[in-house]
């Protein structure tokens, strides 16, 4: 027994400075990875498109060209409306911030504070000048860049896109020839496993997650409520963020309207509508939508979102669910690697 003690600690430190590698080149190599994670998802998506074309006899390099027109289309359309949006949004945030300080002075009245103690406050904790320099407007703004400073990696997601479908045709020829029987029958299976797991998700989560924008945007602009596309917008891209996604955009759209509106009741009654909304999705429709396809332990996710935004950002933490899905499956069809799988379920008596 004692025998072993020295190999299993040169095996745990080994492990941590694997690990420790692992992040440093997932953080260093971000520029090329991270366009390159975001690429193999979205070919995932089209490429039952693209077979469907293929079936019909286009040619693969017309099928190509068709699904990148088709992403290119989407993509500059939601750009010009959200960078509209935007613009709207910096111009006109502005008198929400001086409604803040107007509210601020009326409470240190109210409440009889003196300057001192004011001065105090403002030197721990500098809300009004923070809010006369215009710094809450960019702290808003800034929530959105995650998202939009994927336009500078736009060409090379493209270019990632043409290539990973250009090699789908061939895949399964290769594997054919690379590995065993046995083994081959593993690699298809837990490739087929990734892209129907991938697949699925995606889709799923993104008709899930525009219809509860569409409805929430309805919602607010019926109500008058400011920049209701971007609240829209907001909710739709951090539902990908597991956990906490939603909570940030209803803190975020409950601070305005209680700033827009004059009365307590307005805001309240359409907050308590879009939890609502948030609920039923959450809690009863997707679970219904998805079963036990995903099956990844909420305790796995929340560690996921942390480390994955630390690694990549925000678009780290919407791509944390696909990557762990992705390596969880990997690890199903690895015989060494399955007790892993097992403990990242959530439900272990779905595993066979």
């Amino acid at each position: 027994m004692t025998e072993k003690n020295p190999n299993s600690f040169l095996n745990f430190v080994a492990a941590l400075f694997l690990m420790g590698f692992l992040v440093f080149v997932l953080i260093e190599l971000q520029s090329i990875l991270l366009p390159l994670f975001i690429a193999l998802i979205i070919s995932l998506v089209f490429m039952p498109l693209y077979r469907f074309l293929n079936s019909k006899k286009i040619p693969s390099a017309l099928s190509i060209v068709i699904i990148i027109l088709i992403i290119i289309l989407v993509s500059n359309v939601a750009s010009i409306f959200i960078f509209t949006s935007m613009n709207s949004f910096s111009s006109e945030f502005p008198k929400y911030e001086q409604k803040v300080i107007y509210i601020f002075d009326n409470i240190t009245k109210t409440l009889n504070i003196s300057e001192s103690e004011i001065q105090t406050f403002s030197n721990n904790f500098n809300i009004k000048s923070m809010l006369a320099d215009g710094k809450l407007t960019a702290t808003i703004t800034n929530i959105f860049s995650g998202v939009t400073s994927l336009m500078g990696n736009y060409i090379l997601i493209l270019f990632y896109i043409i290539f990973i479908l250009s090699e789908a045709n061939s895949i399964k020829l290769r594997i054919s020839r690379a590995f065993s029987e046995e083994k081959k029958i593993t690699v298809t299976k837990t490739l087929n496993d990734i892209f129907k797991g991938v697949k699925d998700y995606i889709s799923g989560k993104t008709l899930l997650s525009l219809s509860q924008a569409i409805v929430i945007g309805l919602i607010l602009w019926i109500c008058g409520v400011d920049f209701y596309f971007i609240w829209a917008f907001l909710f739709f891209i951090t539902d990908f963020i597991p956990n906490v996604g939603s909570l940030i955009a209803s803190v975020m759209v409950a601070i305005v309207m209680y700033l827009q509106f004059d009365n307590f009741m307005t805001p309240t009654i359409i907050l308590v509508v879009l939890i609502v909304i948030q609920n039923l999705k959450g809690n009863i429709i997707e679970p219904k939508i998805f079963g036990a396809k995903l099956d990844l332990s909420p305790l796995l996710l929340l560690f996921s979102l942390i480390f994955w935004g630390y690694v990549w950002g925000i678009m780290g933490m919407i791509l944390s669910v696909p990557i762990m899905s992705m390596i969880k499956i990997t690890f199903m069809n690895i015989p060494a690697t399955k007790p892993i799988a097992i403990l990242m379920s959530n439900n272990a008596d779905n595993i066979k």
